[in-house]
């Protein structure tokens, strides 16, 4: 449970973003609780324009906060151009995040969504409070989420590696896939580290954003939001 304290952070770095978030824009995002209160405050503004969710729950909380909601399909076909960005922002939360803006993501299961949207987005905004900064990614568990025909072969790659793989018990991500939580690999090249992992085959997404990092942190601490 995070305290009064950390929710207060949360908040303060939540409204910090909704002033990232311009009349028009084509606006994604992720999943998680400091992005739950980017979504309430979103609708607290009446935000008018259709916005991409990362997950069913996202979405869920924002038709309840009186979003409009579209689909990454529907945004992609009213294109007029190739040139033209699928999304202008997304915005969404992070489990880990070094000063070199490297993250680790998909605690709560949505990575591969998430990175799909980051990806279809000209500008990635993270918002975290103060305790998900870390001098070197890795202490979380990393989140693999795997087709479910190729769990054990995947787990026996990464024991080769000398991770230590649990799969996540009880949890089906909405693309109808089991997660591993991943401990004990070694971080000193996340960018290599996160393809490595995705040229295992079975492998669907992992949540390393190091080929797609956000162009800008929120971060807030005692109830000030700050840019990292």
């Amino acid at each position: 449970m995070a305290s009064k304290k950390q929710d207060a952070d949360k908040l303060a770095a939540a409204q910090m973003a909704v002033r990232e978030v311009k009349a028009g824009m084509k606006l994604g995002v992720g999943s998680g609780s400091t992005l739950n209160m980017f979504v309430e405050e979103l609708g607290r503004k009446k935000y008018p324009f259709p916005v991409v969710c990362a997950s069913n729950a996202t979405e869920q909380l924002a038709k309840k906060s009186g979003l409009k909601t579209t689909t990454l399909d529907e945004l992609v076909k009213a294109r007029k151009s190739p040139e033209e960005p699928i999304l202008d922002l997304f915005v969404d939360g992070a489990d880990e995040v070094d000063k070199s803006y490297n993250l680790i993501k998909g605690g709560g299961g949505a990575l591969t969504r998430e990175k799909i949207i980051a990806s279809a987005s000209s500008e990635f905004a993270c918002i975290v409070d103060e305790s998900k900064i870390v001098a070197k990614i890795g202490k979380y568990p990393l989140p693999i989420e795997v087709i479910p025909f190729a769990v054990s072969f995947v787990s026996s790659e990464l024991v080769e590696l000398g991770a230590s793989v649990i799969q996540r018990p009880k949890f089906i991500t909405d693309n109808g896939n089991p997660i591993l939580d991943v401990t004990g690999l070694d971080y000193k090249d996340p960018l290599g580290l996160e393809t490595e992992l995705n040229n295992i085959p079975g492998v669907v997404e992992n949540g390393i954003f190091a080929v797609r990092q956000p162009e800008k942190i929120i971060v807030a601490k005692d109830g000030k939001a700050r840019y990292l």
